[in-house]
């Protein structure tokens, strides 16, 4: 394992370290500016993401820059990387040496010559994390078009990206000209979906394409209907003045859920590899669209005041830094279609939803229902087909399964079978991280698939902000409106 930031020998002789040898390989030392480092985001995923892929060893030695515009301390920074880390069990070793070593530069994210201040601070490798408002990101691509950029700067930004399918097409340009004027920004530049972490995916196609029973039945012919559902119990965790400006649409279904859908829904790529996978998933995007071309649909609703478990929820426009006339939906689903061959009239609903008193977090897929011969009845309390279930928290699968009764023995009871994958040795964020540390783009969002996201929800997003959908309601508790 690396002894941490600032040890070792990754170092040239020509100034920074990192820069690619006469092999063409990087360093392995990087620095992660932090743009937005005084952030939630920062506090809570990004630095126990950092710690893991230290705790890993996975080679890389780290060193990490808080920026933001408000001034801090460097021990006040260093204080909350500490507080980070240890909340989230890393190593005292790599506590310790992250912690120590951090330094803080008070940067205006949007002055060419404050954001070059920043990256002339990083003493290796810099990876430019833009952790800030969606906003933010075309006033950062701004900054860097004016300043000379260092030739190995890789830049990761989070979601959302853009603000619309406008707004994406627009930082999409701006960041290309950025970077690599004459082309090649791609490889230098991270889309941050943590539900793209190397575990997802090659879990996914690994169950779909690893086993021919399920390849050949992941269609059509066999499949009724495809959910993909995120419904948390959790509310807004102190995130309103984001969540209130976004939603549930643009915050979960606009982004990670289509890219589960992706996943889902792909054609089998040629390798696991990012070129083969993002082509695949760029292709099936371009396929989706509206169920029908109605957006009518797509429903939504917002929380009353309720309880999930022994917490209290007060009705969503009463939360502190909320404005209740914006009518910001907490629950939001989807129906899209995918016109391809495999899925043609298939149903693809997506739900996510907060203050959810029954949560879900999975992919499934509900299989035709058989015609079982005269004298087997299927069974009364839940009628269908076999039910596919892979759990979006960790990896696990459940088949639902209509087995012979034990109890009537003419009629059919639904039995689960289990599959509980161990535990990845990186969490879904780290493993992302861990991408761009190592240049593996798999686990980053492409510019053409960023946009085609945004295509996809743009008539509904049409049709809510012109009130042609109504804002129903859900007591925080509840499973969502009744009738959904």
């Amino acid at each position: 394992m690396s002894e941490g930031p600032g040890t070792g020998g990754s170092a040239d002789t020509s100034g920074r370290a990192g820069i690619p040898d006469a092999a063409g390989i990087p360093s392995t030392a990087h620095t992660i500016a932090i743009l937005g480092a005084g952030g939630d985001l920062t506090e809570r995923l990004l630095l126990p993401g950092l710690g893991q892929v230290v705790d890993a060893g996975r080679d890389v030695e780290l060193r990490l820059v808080g920026a933001a515009r408000t001034p801090q301390s460097r021990e006040d920074w260093q204080g909350l990387v500490r507080r980070s880390l240890e909340a989230a069990g890393v190593s005292p070793h790599t506590v310790r040496t992250l912690a120590s070593t951090a330094e803080f530069v008070p940067t205006d994210a949007s002055d060419p010559a404050e954001l070059k201040a920043l990256l002339d601070a990083c003493s290796t490798s810099p990876v430019l994390y833009i952790a800030l408002p969606p906003s933010m990101g075309h006033k950062v691509a701004a900054a860097l078009a004016q300043i000379e950029l260092p030739p190995e700067l890789l830049v990761a930004i989070e979601k959302p990206f853009g603000d619309d399918l406008a707004d994406a097409e627009a930082l999409n340009r701006e960041l290309a000209e950025a970077l690599a004027p004459s082309g090649g920004a791609e490889g230098r530049l991270w889309r941050i979906d943590h539900f793209l972490g190397n575990a997802t995916v090659h879990g996914m196609l690994g169950l779909r394409f690893g086993n021919a029973l399920l390849e050949s039945a992941w269609n059509r012919d066999t499949v009724e209907k495809v959910e993909i559902v995120y419904d948390e119990e959790l509310g807004l965790e102190g995130r309103a003045a984001f969540y209130d400006h976004t939603g549930a649409l643009r915050d979960m279904l606009q982004s990670h859920l289509l890219m589960v859908l992706a996943l889902t829904a792909m054609e089998r790529p040629d390798a696991v590899t990012s070129a083969s996978v993002h082509a695949r998933v760029a292709e099936v995007l371009g396929a989706v669209r509206v169920w029908r071309d109605d957006p009518s649909t797509a429903r939504r609703a917002r929380y009353t005041e309720g309880r999930v478990d022994d917490r209290f929820f007060p009705s969503y426009a009463d939360e502190p830094d909320v404005d209740g006339a914006r009518g910001t939906e907490t629950l939001a689903q989807v129906l899209l279609q995918v016109d391809v061959p495999r899925w043609e009239g298939v149903p693809f609903v997506l739900r996510s939803g907060k203050a959810i008193g029954s949560p879900r977090a999975e992919v499934a897929l509900h299989f035709r229902a058989a015609s079982p011969p005269a004298g087997i009845a299927a069974p009364a309390d839940s009628p269908g087909g076999t039910v596919l279930r892979i759990s979006l928290k960790n990896g696990d699968v459940d088949l639902d399964l209509l087995v012979h009764g034990s109890a009537t023995p003419d009629a059919l009871e639904r039995i689960p079978l289990e599959a509980r994958p161990g535990e990845p040795e990186l969490g879904a964020y780290a493993q992302v991280l861990a991408g761009i540390l190592q240049r593996d783009t798999l686990p980053s969002v492409p510019g053409d698939v960023a946009e085609q996201c945004w295509r996809i929800v743009t008539p509904i997003l049409s049709a809510w902000a012109a009130g042609e959908t109504p804002l129903e309601e859900y007591s925080a508790g509840s499973a969502g409106p009744t009738g959904w």
